[in-house]
C-alpha cells in the first residue's frame, strides 16, 4: 500500500504541477528542484516515509515516456529488417519493434521486477505478482511475434528458445549494440580527424601522445632490434631516434606538423620496456574483465582503444 501511496503522491503532485505550468512536466534543473520542494511542502511531519520515497522517486516523473533514444536507434538499424541470415538478436529486435508499435503502446516489455520499498509483506507480494503477470503477458506476445518473424524468413519458429526470448524481454530497456573497427583498419585507415582532435585537446593529448609513442616504439623495435632505452648507454641516441620515428609516424597518420612533448618521449625511453608487476596485474584484470563481457554478452564492453597512464593514474578511451 505504501508503494501505491508513493505513486499516488507523485501522480497528484504531477497533476498539480502541470495545471500551473501549461500542461508541462518539470524539465530544467530548477523546475525539478521546485517539484521536489512542492512534494516536500505537503509533508505533515518529517518522518513520513511515503513522502520521502516520493521525493527520491521524483525523477520518474521527469523521465520522458516511451523507449530511449538508444533503443529507437537500434530499432531503426538496417539489421532490424530481418532476413534468413539475421542473428537471433536482430530477429528479437524486429519483434521488439513490432511490440512497441502495437501491444506496447510505445513502451518496451515490462521487466517484472519491483524495487525495495516501505511496504507490508502482503502488499509487496501482491504488487510483485501484478508486475510479474504483466511481464509474462508481454513475454507471450513477444514470443508469438518472434515465431511469426522466424516463420516469415524461412527459419524454424522454435529455433529461438523461450529462455532466450524471456531474457531479451527482461533486458529490452537496456539493449546496446557495440560496433568496433578492426585493429587492421585502425592501422591502415586511421581516423585522422579523431587523432588531431585528441592531440589538440588538453584532456586527451597525454593519452594520444602515449598511443602514438607505443606505435612508434613498435616501429623503433622493428628498425633497431631493441626497445628504446632498453640497454644502459646510448639513451640520448634512443631519444633522438624515437622522436624521429614518432614524427614519421605522425606524418604517415596524416598529422603533419604535429609534435609530441619531449617529456613523453624521454619518459618512454627511460621506461626502457620495463614491466611493472602492479601495472601488468591491473591491465591483465581489465583485459580479463572485457573478455568476460564479450563471452557472456553481459554489461557494456569498452568502445575504443584503452590507454592507462600509470604516472597520473588516469585511464582513457580513444575512439580510433
Amino acid at each position: 500500500m505504501d508503494y501505491i501511496r508513493k505513486r499516488v503522491i507523485l501522480v497528484k503532485m504531477a497533476d498539480e504541477w502541470t495545471q500551473s505550468h501549461s500542461g508541462n512536466l518539470p524539465s530544467t534543473r530548477e523546475e525539478k528542484k521546485e517539484f521536489k520542494d512542492l512534494v516536500k511542502s505537503k509533508m505533515i511531519s518529517m518522518d513520513e516515509d511515503n513522502y520521502k520515497e516520493a521525493i527520491e522517486a521524483a525523477f520518474k516523473v521527469f523521465a520522458p515516456r516511451g523507449i530511449s533514444s538508444e533503443i529507437q536507434q537500434i530499432s531503426s538499424d538496417t539489421c532490424a529488417e530481418p532476413s534468413s541470415n539475421s542473428s537471433d538478436f536482430w530477429v528479437m529486435v524486429a519483434a521488439l519493434k513490432e511490440f512497441v508499435s502495437n501491444e506496447g503502446d510505445g513502451e518496451a516489455p515490462l521487466e517484472g521486477s519491483i524495487p525495495d520499498m516501505t511496504s507490508s509483506t502482503e502488499h509487496y507480494i501482491n504488487l510483485q505478482k501484478i508486475y510479474l503477470a504483466k511481464a509474462e503477458s508481454d513475454f507471450l506476445v513477444m514470443e508469438e511475434r518472434v515465431k511469426n518473424i522466424l516463420k516469415k524468413i524461412g527459419r524454424d519458429p522454435s529455433s529461438i528458445s523461450k529462455p532466450t526470448i524471456k531474457s531479451f524481454c527482461k533486458n529490452a530497456r537496456k539493449l546496446k549494440v557495440c560496433r568496433y573497427r578492426m585493429v587492421e583498419d585502425e592501422f591502415s585507415n586511421p581516423s585522422v580527424t579523431e587523432i588531431q582532435k585528441c592531440l589538440a585537446d588538453e584532456d586527451y593529448s597525454g593519452a594520444m601522445g602515449f598511443y602514438i609513442l607505443l606505435r612508434a616504439v613498435d616501429r623503433f623495435t622493428a628498425n633497431y632490434n631493441k626497445f628504446p632505452g632498453q640497454f644502459d648507454g646510448g639513451m640520448d641516441e634512443d631519444i633522438s631516434r624515437l622522436k624521429t620515428t614518432a614524427l614519421s609516424l605522425l606524418t604517415d597518420l596524416g598529422c603533419n606538423g604535429s609534435v609530441l612533448p619531449d617529456d613523453l618521449i624521454n619518459e618512454m625511453c627511460r621506461f626502457g620496456a620495463s614491466e611493472l608487476h602492479v601495472v601488468a596485474a591491473f591491465l591483465g584484470g581489465i583485459a580479463s574483465q572485457e573478455a568476460i563481457k564479450l563471452v557472456t554478452k553481459q554489461f557494456v564492453p569498452m568502445l575504443g582503444t584503452y590507454i592507462f597512464n600509470g604516472i597520473d593514474h588516469k585511464s582513457q578511451l580513444l575512439a580510433l
